[in-house]
């Protein structure tokens, strides 16, 4: 669990450096450069990553609490909404008029609904946490950042591909969860 725990919050430190210590980002870009703080930054995000994985690989899951099956519908559709975002973070789209970080709020959902599914001490440990850390991290760009200009809405076209390209995403996952994860959907 220790692993797990180091890679959750070595993960979330490193996003957490550009909002909440500029002064550090500051200096680390003057002292290496915007290659070698982008070459750390990865490593270390990559370093989280593979703690994470070796962490949840290595800690035996032990019950916490016995979701009930009626909450299986809603855990699939936040899944959905949750990669939607995700989707359109770095797209052009009418939900960018309504939320400002579309892509850590599909992080934050995601985090939400494996916990809707998932009882396990492991799994609250790594959907609880980076649910946190996506709420932390929208609070902390917000203070950075101030006021929120938001875009121009693009055309309906836009959200329909937007739409198209979540749904292949969702479809991919669904297939390939039983790899990644361990277990299929539902």
């Amino acid at each position: 669990m220790g692993l797990l725990v180091l890679g959750i919050l070595t993960f979330a430190g490193v996003h957490l450096v550009p909002s909440l210590a500029p002064a550090l980002r500051g200096a680390l870009m003057q002292r290496l450069g915007e290659g070698g703080y982008k070459g750390l930054f990865s490593l270390a995000l990559l370093a989280g990553i593979g703690l994470i994985v070796f962490g949840w690989r290595s800690t035996l899951p032990s019950l916490v609490y016995l979701p009930p099956a009626a909450l299986y519908p809603l855990a699939l559709a936040l899944m959905v909404l949750a990669f939607l975002l995700m989707v359109i973070s770095g797209r052009p789209s009418r939900l960018k008029q309504i939320l400002r970080h579309p892509q850590l709020t599909g992080v934050f959902l995601w985090g939400i609904a494996h916990l809707l599914v998932n009882g396990d001490q492991r799994s609250v440990v790594l959907f609880g946490g980076l649910s946190l850390w996506a709420a932390v991290e929208m609070i902390a760009i917000n203070r950075r950042d101030g006021a929120w200009v938001k875009p121009e809405p693009p055309a309906w076209s836009t959200d329909l591909v937007s739409l198209v390209i979540a749904a292949v995403v969702v479809a991919v996952v669904i297939f390939i969860h039983p790899w990644i994860a361990g277990v299929p959907v539902g």
